[in-house]
């Protein structure tokens, strides 16, 4: 363990060929999110566009990954197909730990294998092995077929791998992680595709020693406890997040029929109580997390048509898929949801892109801008199986209207019509329509994520229209995420994980220089990843938010269109300073 030096994995694909870096940079990097920018700053051009085959595609874990609870996370970085520009994508299930216990802080990708292929690493082995016959198998398929080419350590391995939307380069396409997780947003599946990388394969084949000071055990047995004990910890481990669409119907803050609603009685088909009576088979958990947030349901369906044999499949949910293809859609039947994220599963794209897409694409049907001829399927809201058929089509880019859509609902909406009602904020929109505040903080955010800032949370909880004061939330809400980021945590922990319990955890971990300068690091890492993105193209006054937003109400009545131009054009020009000016 040393304090400033990161383990870097570089992988040239085009040879098969790699090597291990020892990189400085920990100091003010940490892990995570900071040393992912660190990484393409070094290795990734910003001239470039992101289908060249020298940008790299990064993983990269924290210094606490393996040794506290919840440290579960790893940041995906590249450049993304969606807007060309620098970004991030999180996921959980066993990814971090694998890679920690091959004995990496990051995995870098560089160049382009020769033909379709998986990557497999370990602590002392790396074998790029050729998978032409996998092209255009979905995701699951892919994960079975390559748990028998790589067999071993299923305890500590990893397994990534991408659908057929990747394949094709749709910006909205995912990667896959260990079946229930994903690295989910701005198009991660492409990037690997375009790089002929069908699956990554990362075996956690080697130790990882713990801290041998007496001060370790005794602070993981109170970080546990206080994980274990906390009620919102407890909340996301019975019913999950899948128990806010009830209270944000009620506070007339969810999506419903491409953004035409924001409340309706028909929520009580899709809540968390009907998910949890009616379709829950079983929670699961990332590695190193005692939480156990991933709740996995089923869906089932004949063998033939005639015969009385079923197939039953597990398909993960929370709230984000629920609403992208639930309320979003007018779908109120929770099987039908669940029937719809198999499919989006399968094919292997983004379930909140793809369902705000989607329902785009209906209300343009609505509207005359499309036909039958280009969704070659009628699209009617709450029709779970049209959209069954229709997200097939996108994920496998069936036509050139679903290839349009794959780049993004605003590339569809300027070829075919209709782009005062594409719900994008950035990139499609996450579920939470609370207001002004939310809408200009996922329209500028870093990732364009409703977790780039916590603006849904504000909307909530403040009435008053003052932009200093939400722009100045905003702005002091994310050194701290990055931060948490950075280490890599899960953020429902961030109520546990605060600056002064993040430097216990490193001052017993053999990090004493990271624990007393964590104020100014999240500052540095915010200000670092910022300047990447616009050195990638990243210009705030040129995000548009679409007419859609300005015809919203919710509990505070409708949505004040002069409030929500000044905070857009206020959070722009503060996040723009914060880039420029000197330190």
């Amino acid at each position: 363990m040393n304090e400033d030096l990161f383990r870097v994995l570089l992988v040239n694909l085009a040879t098969g060929k790699g090597r291990v870096e020892l990189i400085p940079g920990r100091s003010t990097a940490i892990g995570g999110s900071g040393l992912a920018a660190l990484l393409f700053a070094a290795y990734g051009d910003p001239g470039r566009p992101w289908h060249d085959a020298d940008q790299p595609f990064i993983l990269a874990v924290g210094p606490l990954t393996g040794l506290f609870p919840l440290m579960s996370k790893t940041v995906s970085a590249f450049k993304s197909p969606y807007h060309n520009q620098y970004t991030e994508s999180h996921a959980g299930g066993r990814s971090a730990l694998a890679l920690r216990f091959a004995g990496y802080d990051a995995l870098v990708l560089q160049g382009r294998a020769v033909t379709l292929s998986c990557l497999n690493i370990g602590a002392s082995h790396l074998e790029l092995k050729e998978a032409g016959f996998m092209a255009g198998m979905n995701a699951l398929a892919a994960g079975k077929v390559m748990r028998r080419m790589f067999k071993g350590n299923s305890g500590h391995r990893s397994m990534l791998r991408i659908g057929q939307s990747g394949e094709i380069g749709s910006a909205m396409a995912c990667i896959n992680v260990d079946t229930y997780r994903h690295f989910g947003r701005l198009g991660g599946g492409a990037v690997l595709g375009n790089k002929n990388i069908k699956g990554i394969v990362i075996q956690g084949d080697s130790t990882y020693p713990l801290p041998e000071n007496k001060d370790y055990p005794v602070l993981f047995k109170k970080v546990h406890e206080m994980v274990t004990a906390t009620d919102m910890l407890r909340k996301y481990h019975n019913l999950g997040t899948p128990a806010n669409l009830e209270s944000l119907n009620e506070l007339q803050s969810l999506p419903w029929r491409n953004l035409q609603q924001t409340a309706d009685s028909q929520i009580e088909g899709i809540t968390g109580e009907r998910f949890a009576d009616d379709t829950l088979l079983r929670n699961g958990a990332c590695s190193g997390c005692p939480v156990g947030c991933i709740h996995i349901g089923y869906v089932r369906e004949r063998f033939e048509e005639k015969d009385n044999r079923y197939l039953y499949r597990q398909v993960a949910y929370d709230y984000e898929p629920i609403f992208a293809v639930g309320s979003m859609l007018g779908v109120t039947k929770a099987f039908d949801v669940l029937r719809i994220l198999d499919i989006l599963e399968k094919v292997c794209l983004d379930a909140m892109s793809a369902g705000v897409a989607l329902a785009w694409a209906t209300e343009a049907t609505d509207r005359g801008f499309l036909s039958a001829k280009e969704t070659l399927v009628p699209l009617k809201f709450g029709d779970a199986e049209s959209y069954m058929t229709a997200a097939m089509h996108l994920g496998t880019g069936e036509n050139e209207f679903y290839r349009v859509l794959g780049q993004g609902t605003l590339a569809a909406a300027n070829s075919y019509g209709g782009a005062d009602f594409a719900c994008v904020l950035g990139q499609e929109m996450a579920g939470y329509a609370t207001g002004e505040v939310f809408f200009a903080a996922q329209a500028l955010g870093f990732r364009h994520s409703h977790l780039d800032t916590g603006g849904y949370s504000y909307d909530q909880e403040h009435k008053e229209k003052d932009v200093d004061a939400a722009v100045s939330f905003l702005l002091a809400d994310e050194p701290d995420r990055c931060l948490l980021t950075s280490m890599v945590s899960c953020l429902f922990a961030r109520s546990v994980y605060s600056k002064e319990m993040l430097a216990e955890c490193l001052k017993v971990t053999g990090y004493p220089e990271l624990a007393s300068n964590l104020e100014v690091l999240g500052e540095k890492i915010r200000r670092h990843r910022w300047q990447m993105r616009f050195a990638t193209g990243f210009n705030p006054d040129e995000i548009t938010l679409p007419k859609r937003f300005y015809k919203v109400s919710t509990w505070k009545g409708p949505i004040d269109a002069a409030y929500l131009d000044t905070l857009k054009r206020e959070y722009g020009r503060r996040i723009r300073q914060l880039v420029e000016k000197e330190v």
